[in-house]
């Protein structure tokens, strides 16, 4: 089954928990980057998470209406078609949500997906983000209890940001600073409002100095041990016992991340980690190669017809797509999932 069953997509977060490995989770933003990402994870062997955010979906639906719902729903309904072909498992999710957005996005998607579960289908997507790191811990977590509810009621995942992951995503700013930090504090008011899986499941965001965009390695402060941190102390609280790990932690902002960094993050409780950045550059940077490469036939120069052949947008999509999935098949690998996919 090419899109992940909700059962099927439990089992592979178990999966991954269990044998500390994570799946990439790629951003895409049309048919291309979608085809680029299964390619990728087809060619690891790996089964993975494909993601779109509000900016995605924005695009995907248009310049003339940019619904974001439609944009979303659209390219939902082709990953579930083309899928087919990939060998591999993929859950669909919905990445940053802040507040302003719910009701434009999330809210709409999770409506879509409880109408097909009571018509006895499987979900559209497999997992939402709401990202309230911009929120007061309160008020993130009131309103992360409200969406777990609708979420776990239409077999959907909820994914939750407790604590500000630095740099710019989909117009959500946060400085770098010491607030980039979960506390111990955090995860325990997280544990208590959403409990530990009896309310639904939910992957969790925690902040160990995660960065969204471009950095290069050292010159962020990353701390993934602070994530066993976090594990222990509600496992203390609620008497789990030694060792367990109660959170299924994602990595955010992880371009630049040395590999000791996703390591240690992997032997944390880390299930999930976001790729973006350096999937749109090594998208990019083949189209940028071929235009340099064949600047007189992309363009009608000084009156001529140019060459069709090199600006057939198939031409130098087919080397976007090869880059792109080579950077995912290099994320398969360092995440360790690489050949685990589902048999």
């Amino acid at each position: 089954m090419p899109i992940a069953t909700p059962e099927v997509y439990n089992e592979m977060l178990d999966r991954a928990k269990a044998g500390k490995f994570a799946y990439p989770a790629i951003n895409v933003t049309s048919s291309q980057t979608l085809h680029a990402a299964l390619r990728g994870f087809a060619e690891a062997e790996s089964d993975g998470i494909i993601q779109i955010s509000t900016g995605g979906a924005e695009f995907l639906g248009g310049q003339h209406s940019k619904d974001m719902v439609t944009g979303a729903v659209a390219l939902a309904e082709f990953a579930h078609i083309v899928a087919v072909k990939y060998g591999i498992t993929v859950a669909l999710h919905t990445d940053h949500c802040p507040k302003d957005k719910l009701d434009g996005y999330v809210r709409p998607l999770l409506d879509i997906s409880a109408e097909r579960v009571k018509a006895g289908r499987n979900p559209l997507f497999q997992s939402h983000m709401w990202d309230g790191s911009a929120e007061t811990l309160a008020d993130n977590l009131a309103i992360g209890q409200e969406l777990l509810a609708q979420a776990a009621a239409a077999k959907i995942i909820l994914e939750v940001e407790i604590t500000p992951t630095g740099g710019e995503e989909d117009g959500v700013t946060h400085e770098i600073n010491d607030e980039l930090y979960t506390t111990v504090d955090d995860a325990l008011r997280t544990a208590e409002a959403l409990g530990l899986g009896e309310k639904g499941r939910y992957l969790l965001a925690a902040s160990f100095g995660n960065v969204h965009g471009v950095y290069k390695p050292g010159n962020v402060v990353l701390r993934p041990e602070l994530l066993k941190d976090l594990q222990e102390g509600v496992t203390a609280k609620y008497s789990k016992a030694p060792g367990s790990q109660p959170f299924d932690f994602v990595f955010h902002g992880g371009s630049g991340s040395t590999a000791e960094e996703i390591a240690t993050a992997l032997e944390n409780g880390v299930v999930k980690m976001n790729l973006d950045t350096d999937t749109q550059y090594a998208f990019t940077r083949p189209v940028v190669d071929h235009m340099f490469k064949n600047y007189d036939g992309v363009l009608k120069v000084d009156g001529e017809v140019g060459s069709k052949k090199t600006y057939d947008p198939r031409t130098w999509g087919k080397a976007a797509e090869a880059g792109m999935a080579k950077r995912v098949t290099e994320a398969c690998a360092a995440l360790r999932s690489t050949g685990t996919k589902l048999k």
